[in-house]
């Protein structure tokens, strides 16, 4: 088994999740639904990963496949953990895979539908450090107690059920329990999108200060590009299950390389109401992933699409040093920004 590299934690390459579409009285297959088509990308040490892109781009199946919360298709996800080496959380066995999920945790999406309303904050938090017989009886509620003070919440609800909850009181909740085994890669479903802006900016925080506190790696899915903005290192951009543009954060937000991630930026919401920027609006819908373009997928909604995208697709090249782009033309255009 090869040995961890320290400046990397996950390394995904060629991930794919293909759903077959059945028909008939036999249950036949006669297609597959493409949700994740060969997305490959790494998260270094410590830093904040985003994930975005429109409804229905395969965000939430690449994170889920990354867990092994839902069996990839195909491709490799290589977690490296300080204690077994580099693993393939697709290939792992259910002892090595129960091992790697000490060090792999998700934040939910919605902070209401996420904790059971039937069990305490004692409970809830406590789970998973009693599935994993890492604590029981009075260590539990030492430890339950010290995470809620951490994501600041008063030790003493500990007994108290969600209801009793606000909205950013019950996600700071999901995060007590997302950080009870002390993981060190964290992936964040749109852990805010439910959340009122004065709390998101309040859970943002406190999501950054736990990652310095901790060193936690984040993979954070989202899709406000003004959030992701504030939180992440590098991001990552998805159109029909395939990834069209990474880059660090300053170089995709200030200099991108794809029509959709120009298209994507000039949603961003500013802070001046006196700031004139043109608004693109793609026409059209994200083309359905069972039945995709030919060619560069993104075409049919393209204002800079020639001949060449309707009959080739674009690889995933490198256009600049640590900037990829899936564009036949990435290296003429000149998009526009956020700045």
């Amino acid at each position: 088994m090869a040995e961890p590299n320290g400046n990397v934690i996950l390394e995904v390459q060629d991930l794919k999740k293909h759903f077959p579409i059945k028909r008939g009285f036999l249950n036949k297959v006669v297609g597959q639904v493409k949700a994740v088509d060969g997305v490959s990308f790494q998260v270094p040490t410590g830093t904040t990963l985003g994930l975005v892109g429109e409804s229905g781009c395969g965000k939430t199946t690449t994170s889920r496949c990354i867990l092994r919360a839902i069996s990839p298709t195909g491709g490799k996800v290589l977690f490296h953990d300080e204690k077994l080496g580099v693993v393939d959380v697709v290939t792992a066995d259910k002892a090595t895979l129960r091992q790697l999920r000490l060090n792999m945790q998700l934040i939910f999406q919605d902070p209401f539908s996420s904790l059971n309303p039937r069990m305490t904050l004692l409970d809830i938090v406590g789970e998973p450090l009693i599935i994993n017989r890492v604590a029981r009886g009075r260590a539990v509620e030492e430890r339950v107690a010290e995470l809620l003070a951490r994501v600041g919440l008063r030790p003493e609800y500990m007994r108290r059920y969600p209801h009793a909850f606000s909205g950013g009181q019950r996600q700071r909740i999901g995060i007590a329990r997302a950080l009870a085994l002390n993981p060190r890669l964290v992936v964040a479903d749109e852990p805010v999108s439910a959340l009122d802006v004065s709390i998101q900016a309040q859970t943002l925080n406190l999501l950054q200060d736990l990652q310095a506190e901790f060193n936690l790696s984040y993979i954070f899915v989202a899709h406000d590009l003004s959030v992701v903005q504030h939180i992440s290192d590098n991001v990552a951009v998805m159109y029909v299950g395939r990834l069209v543009e990474y880059a660090t954060n300053e170089e995709l937000f200030f200099n991108p390389k794809h029509p959709y991630t120009e298209a994507l930026l000039s949603s961003v919401r500013r802070p001046d109401p006196l700031s004139k920027r043109e608004r693109i609006v793609l026409e059209g819908d994200v083309p359905d992933p069972s039945h995709p373009p030919t060619g560069c997928y993104f075409h049919p909604r393209c204002r800079y699409a020639k001949d060449i995208c309707q009959s080739e697709t674009p690889p995933l090249l490198e256009v600049s040093p640590g900037h990829m782009a899936a564009c036949h033309f990435a290296t003429e255009l000149t998009l526009q920004g956020v700045g």
